[in-house]
């Protein structure tokens, strides 16, 4: 058995490289196969303890206080707190009296059906009730699945892992001393929680303050920095949660420091991070996959069933039962939530911290490897499929039939330049290559007529593909840029202002229609008409997305009233001749209409006690005016 602890700096380091190694090999591999990422990492690190004799002890200090607080921080830095808002009372209730309740159901179950002491079951249902939806969220991207639900799993996972770990160390006190004291235990969890919470909201503020001051990409970069570790450690020093502490100033700082961020310290900042939580997370699933014991697992295979079984039915009861508070919430949303509950790191690392002399120590530690196991492997494995089964990811059928005109003609294309290459070293005949190049031109003539008049006819699409082509551009020329400062052709100064530019462009959310239009034929299209646009509150955000997506400049004006006590709000768009029905059958995908229960005392004119009535929302409400002329600022 290999100490990490106990290796000298160049052991350690060897160490890492190694393991680096490993997930390069198997992020490549899993590239290729289309395999869930994280979950891979921890089935070679199960293939490598067995076969070639290499295990590594991972203390519970490593994970939680050096690889967690990066991965934590780069996930709560990228939440727009607009998004966390709107459903911050459906992850609370989760975060909180959802880990209690995790805690309880999963207690008392695996107490009544596995004969563990019940403080000991207790802690087990502690440690297990932090979710970590790594490789859930690393696909929901990958797939396109709505944001709305990536920001639920993901706030869920953030903020109920600080609160499983407050509940493990109450839990862990009450199993080593034997007693229960609720008041006491209560009056622990706020103070823990609430003092995380409020350390972080501080050093969140002021770390934003400096970089508001301060215009340098890597002194800024290394401000985060301090900020995530030095949050976690303020906070385990002074004893609050250094978790919770980690979360809340990710989203502070993440919020409010890159408002004083120039573009290109926002590139450097982001790409640092999202590096930084690739390591950190390579390394801990490959650390989860070393670190379980196959022998344990063999000789607690009853006792893992129980847990497993009291996880997922525990999961049930929070999702399907706490998903009332918000009920705009769809039913496959809930199933999603369900099945993407996995365990992950800190389960690992709260189990490998409970004392080796605590009775029970290990079917604790069996039950939360077989636990961590099968969510990764079954859960984490099945996860794509039930997202395409439940239709979560909306794809037109021109935009299927566009991929795959493009891909046809990408792929015939590919294959003319491979047999002309051939032609030309000498390996097929200049007689033969005459005879099939033809061919292929007129197969590849065939495929940009189609590809051409189906952009004309769907300018969404065509306006998507631009938009890409229009950033990759600007990484060629950032990139290029780069090689004529190294090169000593241009100064620093120069190179500084030109890359400035370049980085500012790249960082534009959207591209208006105008804009798109300026880039691809050099005219810009002539604004004539306006659309004002009243939509409900909930369809804000797919709105906008959707709208900008289609090419459009959207602007949100101030407006009041409301409808079955939804908010609504306008929207105003510029549009050229034309555009009317790209707008109206955008809002039409994006603007989803659904049935919502209300509670009303009148009805047809009479006075009746209280009943919820479903009436239909959503949907717009779209006035068109024309303009003498428009202007853009």
């Amino acid at each position: 058995m290999e100490e990490l602890s106990g290796h000298t700096i160049l052991e350690v380091e060897g160490v890492i490289l190694l393991l680096l190694i490993v997930a390069l090999v198997v992020a490549w591999a899993a590239k290729r196969l289309r395999l869930p990422y994280t979950v891979g990492l921890v089935l070679v690190g199960l293939f490598i303890t067995p076969v070639f004799h290499f295990e590594v002890s991972a203390p519970p200090e490593l994970i939680l206080g050096l690889l967690v607080p990066p991965l934590l921080f780069e996930a709560a830095f990228h939440i727009r707190i607009d998004d966390l808002k709107r459903d911050l009372k459906m992850i609370g209730v989760l975060a909180i009296p959802g880990v209690i309740l995790t805690t309880i159901l999963v207690g008392y179950m695996v107490h009544l059906w596995a004969n563990i002491a019940l403080e000991i079951a207790l802690l087990f249902g502690a440690l297990i009730a932090a979710t970590d939806p790594v490789a859930v969220v690393a696909l929901f991207k990958q797939l396109g699945v709505p944001k709305r639900l990536q920001v639920l799993l993901e706030g869920e996972s953030l903020f109920n892992d600080g609160t499983a770990i407050v509940m493990f160390g109450v839990m862990l006190e009450i199993a080593m001393k034997g007693d229960v004291n609720l008041m006491s235990g209560i009056g622990k969890f706020i103070w823990i929680a609430g003092g995380g919470m409020l350390i972080g909201w501080l050093l969140g503020l002021l770390a934003s303050q400096f970089i508001g001051r301060i215009d340098d990409a890597l002194m800024e970069t290394t401000i985060t920095t301090t900020l995530a570790f030095g949050a976690y450690l303020l906070g385990e020093a002074i004893g609050v949660s250094g978790v919770l502490a980690v979360v809340v100033a990710g989203i502070v700082n993440g919020n409010i420091g890159p408002r004083g961020m120039s573009p290109t310290t926002k590139i450097v900042v982001n790409n640092f991070w999202e590096y930084i939580a690739f390591l950190a997370n390579s390394i801990i699933f490959l650390l989860i996959g070393l670190t379980i014991n196959l022998q344990i697992l063999s000789e607690n295979l009853g006792s893992i069933f129980v847990a497993i079984l009291a996880v997922l039915i525990a999961r049930a009861v929070g999702i399907y039962g706490f998903s009332a508070f918000s009920r705009d919430i769809q039913t496959k949303w809930k199933h999603i939530l369900y099945w993407g509950g996995l365990r992950g790191a800190i389960v690992l690392a709260l189990a490998l911290s409970i004392p080796r002399t605590l009775d029970g120590y290990e079917t604790v530690l069996a039950m939360s490897f077989g636990v961590v196991l099968f969510t990764l492997v079954v859960q984490g494995f099945s996860m794509e499929k039930l997202v395409h089964g439940l239709r979560l990811v909306h794809r037109s059928t021109i935009q299927e039939r566009y991929e795959r005109r493009h891909a046809r003609f990408v792929a015939n294309r590919a294959a003319a330049e491979h047999l002309e290459k051939m032609s030309q070293q000498g390996l097929l005949s200049a007689h033969i290559w005459e005879q099939m190049r033809p061919l292929f031109q007129e197969r590849e003539a065939i495929y940009v007529n189609e590809l051409k008049d189906m952009l004309a006819a769907n300018p969404a699409v065509e306006l998507e593909e631009l938009d890409a082509a229009r950033h990759e551009a600007l990484r060629v020329e950032r990139s290029a840029l780069g090689g004529l400062y190294r090169d000593g052709v241009i100064s620093e100064e120069t190179y500084s202002d030109l890359a400035g530019e370049v980085d500012a462009a790249i960082v534009e959310p959207h591209l208006n229609w105008s804009q798109l239009l300026r880039l691809g034929d050099g005219k810009q299209a002539e604004v004539n008409k306006m659309m004002a646009v009243v939509i409900q509150e909930d369809d804000l955000q797919n709105a906008i997305k959707g709208l900008r997506r289609a090419g459009f400049s959207v602007n949100q004006l101030p407006s009041t009233g409301g409808f079955l006590s939804h908010r609504n709000l306008t929207l105003l768009i510029g549009i050229s001749e034309g555009r009317e029905k790209d707008v109206v059958s955008t809002l039409d995908r994006y603007c989803h209409r659904r049935v919502e229960h209300i509670r009303t005392p009148f009805l047809e004119g009479g006075f009746l006690p209280q009943r919820a009535v479903p009436v239909e929302v959503g949907g717009a409400t779209i006035f068109t005016f024309e303009v003498e002329a428009y202007h853009e600022f």
